[in-house]
């Protein structure tokens, strides 16, 4: 394919509506989301993206029951200790965005332990951003860049840029959202400031390779603008 991005954006949507329409419990569609995601963020990168960013749980996603909250925590871990060897073997850097506020030990071990293990792999990235929202990511950088005693004069958006949680990564060429829903829900929001956009009907875990080539297809016949 000519025209492949750089950086893909999926937000993870439909996990709940998926279960619902199966007769199945929410932990389950959210299972069901695990395995899907571990499979298009693999899938993704074996089609030749070198990043590949999934939104799965946002700051505000905190307001959702404690037994819904701790599920999740536990599927993240999952992914981060049990799914990591296929990112391995595939030679995939696992890597975490977001802030580091109110998650466990457990959850900020197994971080570690997964990023510490990849740090060394260079046939793509996998970012998971988890407690992730992008206005709090540009006030975090913000706050970064003052503690640093950089002058006002000297800030442009270079500087904030630099300041983003890791921002080596490039912005989003194209955001992907399942479910139906066609909004941002505060997903990447200075990374995404030209992407393309796409909106999918399917919900999450019903997610395929197939629809992984689909989407790069789109993005292939697409002729990109940036306001010039």
């Amino acid at each position: 394919m000519a025209n492949l991005p750089t950086h893909i954006g999926y937000i993870v949507d439909g996990n709940r509506r998926w279960a619902k329409a199966h007769g199945k419990t929410a932990r389950e569609g959210h299972e069901a989301g695990r395995v899907v995601l571990r499979d298009v963020l693999l899938d993704t990168i074996a089609a030749g993206v070198p990043y590949v960013s999934a939104y799965v749980f946002s700051t505000e996603n905190w307001k959702r029951s404690t037994a819904e909250v701790n599920w999740l925590m536990t599927l993240i871990i999952r992914v981060l200790r049990e799914d990591l060897h296929y990112f391995i073997e595939q030679n995939i850097r696992v890597r975490i965005l977001g802030s580091r506020e109110r998650l466990s030990a457990r959850v900020l071990t197994a971080i570690e332990d997964a990023e510490r293990q990849t740090a060394h792999l260079t046939g793509g990235q996998a970012l998971v951003c988890l407690n992730y929202g992008g206005h709090q990511e540009v006030v975090d950088a913000v706050r970064q860049i003052v503690a640093e005693g950089i002058p006002e004069d000297q800030i442009d958006q270079q500087v904030i840029a630099g300041h983003l949680y890791t921002p080596d990564v490039p912005a989003c060429d194209i955001v992907v959202r399942t479910s139906g829903e066609r909004r941002l829900s505060n997903f990447m929001l200075w990374r995404s400031a030209y992407s393309e956009l796409m909106f999918l009907d399917k919900h999450w875990p019903d997610m395929t390779k197939q629809d992984v080539h689909a989407i790069l297809e789109e993005y292939n016949n697409r002729a990109r603008r940036f306001g010039g």
